[in-house]
């Protein structure tokens, strides 16, 4: 098949563009191109809106300009009436949150948005992150744990709801990839069946892209037809959801709420009921979730107010005599540590492109290989060479109209994989560890006790629960209640759970 030459008044047209946006090297080799070259670089530049990366461009370097005068942020600690702790609550009211969350579930109103676009590139891996073993007794990676959570919370909701419903209870599951990631998620997901999801409720869409830029604000030619690009940060989120047609799809399925959370947290609670009606009862547009943080030196960002707006600030933007601060209660007044978990409304999640061309552009300063335009050599640099260009996913909180904060048990939500193994913090091995030692406590908080070798060592602790059999520790005690649990076992099913139990 021969590939047709480029009209030359879409050529031309297309030249003029870019020569009035100070972007005409982007051309340079043009000419010196092959046809099917030519044509790549012609559908790439076509595609993208280079005025809106100029734009993004200025107001990037202008916000960053903004935090050099002004280091510190004005900050202050969140009001009382948008934050509550589910470590300070009574049970009573976790039950309720809980029972509200459940009934939402039931009633096919809840979805789960996960964040996937990452590979596992600083673990050694060039897999997306979610396929990742972290070394479990079982094998599981990320994805298929997170997939029999949703199952899980699937079953036990259905009890919310009588059973002659005309439909199933359903949590559909949009997974957000990114270019480099896309094919190799969908392919491992089929491959395993969708870890017993049914496919039509696993939705997968692809983060946006942004050109890498030079300091001065020139798009890169990666190659002499290909310009450089990158993901446009967890907070491309927002436009992916318009712009791949997942609000559209919520809209369909009724679906008023989503859970949102990152694939590299093991312990994260999908589509977490109690968080989920703890927002409802809130009537939260934007909501999240957060951990008390370790201590003032901990290098997090805080959830609080921000130049008077509900915000996350990061921990080199505030003085130590700021993040040391003390409420009278003797806890940090910056303590709310964001782990990127989040409420939305659908009505939130419609309303972003109202207010999407004020959301930030924060600068990643990187090494990018670039075309020398005049030699037309690719170098690859030791030194950052350009910039990528993000927007975080907390970036729209100062938007919303019912802002609400719930803080919850760093062992029992928070564990990341960010780091390669043996670098003892964020890594496969305090991720497995964190793993098995909540299942050895859902045993115990069941009134039972699990004893085997290496059992005060959860790095090599060969006890595990599948969350399809519990997803928080639900339905153990009247099996394990004043027994004993001999380890290995890994509890697949609950008549694994009775057979695990030593007589």
């Amino acid at each position: 098949m021969t590939i047709a030459a480029i009209p030359e008044a879409e050529l031309q047209a297309l030249k003029e563009r870019y020569d009035r946006a100070n972007q005409g090297h982007l051309f340079q080799f043009f000419d010196d191109l092959s046809v099917e070259e030519q044509q790549e670089l012609f559908q790439q530049l076509s595609s993208l809106d280079v005025d809106r990366v100029n734009q993004i461009y200025q107001k990037a370097i202008a916000g960053a300009e903004a935090s050099a005068q002004n280091q510190e942020a004005a900050v202050e600690p969140l009001p009382e009436d948008v934050f509550d702790s589910v470590i300070r609550a009574s049970p009573e009211t976790i039950a309720e949150w809980e029972t509200i969350g459940l009934t939402q579930i039931a009633e096919g109103k809840v979805a789960v948005i996960l964040m996937a676009g990452g590979q596992g590139t600083r673990l050694g891996s060039s897999a997306p992150k979610g396929c990742y073993d972290i070394k479990l007794p079982s094998g599981k990676p990320l994805f298929q744990l997170q997939a029999e959570r949703i199952l899980r919370l699937q079953h036990v909701a259905s009890q919310y709801r009588k059973p002659n419903a005309a439909v199933d209870t359903i949590i559909p599951w949009y997974i957000m990839t990114s270019g480099p990631t896309h094919e190799a998620t969908y392919d491992y997901f089929k491959a395993n069946k969708f870890f017993g999801l049914k496919e039509e409720n696993v939705i997968f869409f692809q983060q946006g892209t942004l050109p890498c830029l030079t300091f001065d604000g020139k798009i890169i030619l990666e190659s002499k037809n290909k310009v450089a690009i990158a993901p446009d940060g967890n907070g491309g989120i927002y436009a992916a959801l318009q712009n791949t047609g997942v609000i559209q799809s919520l809209k369909e399925r009724g679906i008023q709420y989503t859970h949102c959370y990152c694939v590299d947290n093991c312990l994260a609670r999908v589509a977490d009921p109690v968080f989920i009606g703890y927002s409802v009862s809130k009537n939260t547009d934007c909501g999240v979730k957060v951990v008390p943080k370790a201590a003032p030196e901990e290098p997090v960002g805080v959830v609080c107010l921000r130049n008077g707006a509900y915000g996350v600030v990061e921990y080199s933007e505030i003085s130590q005599e700021v993040s040391e601060k003390r409420c009278e209660d003797g806890s940090l007044a910056f303590g709310a540590a964001n782990i990127a978990n989040h409420f939305f409304s659908t009505e939130f999640l419609e309303r972003v492109p109202s207010f999407a061309s004020e959301l930030e552009y924060h600068i990643a300063k990187k090494k990018i290989k670039y075309v020398d335009l005049e030699t037309g050599e690719q170098i690859s640099p030791k030194t950052n060479s350009g910039m990528k260009l993000e927007c975080f996913v907390f970036d729209v909180f100062p938007f919303a109209q019912r802002f609400s904060v719930l803080e919850c048990y760093r062992k029992d939500e928070f564990s990341p994989l960010k780091n390669a193994p043996g670098s003892g913090a964020d890594c496969p091995e305090t991720s497995r560890r964190d793993i098995i030692s909540q299942h050895v406590r859902f045993i115990e908080a069941a009134g039972g006790k699990v004893e085997g070798e290496d059992s005060d060592d959860f790095e090599k602790f060969q006890f595990e629960i599948s969350p399809w059999v519990s997803y928080a520790g639900e339905g153990l005690s009247e099996i394990v209640a004043g027994k004993t649990i001999r380890a290995p076992a890994i509890i697949e099913t609950r008549e694994d759970l009775i057979r695990a139990i030593s007589h």
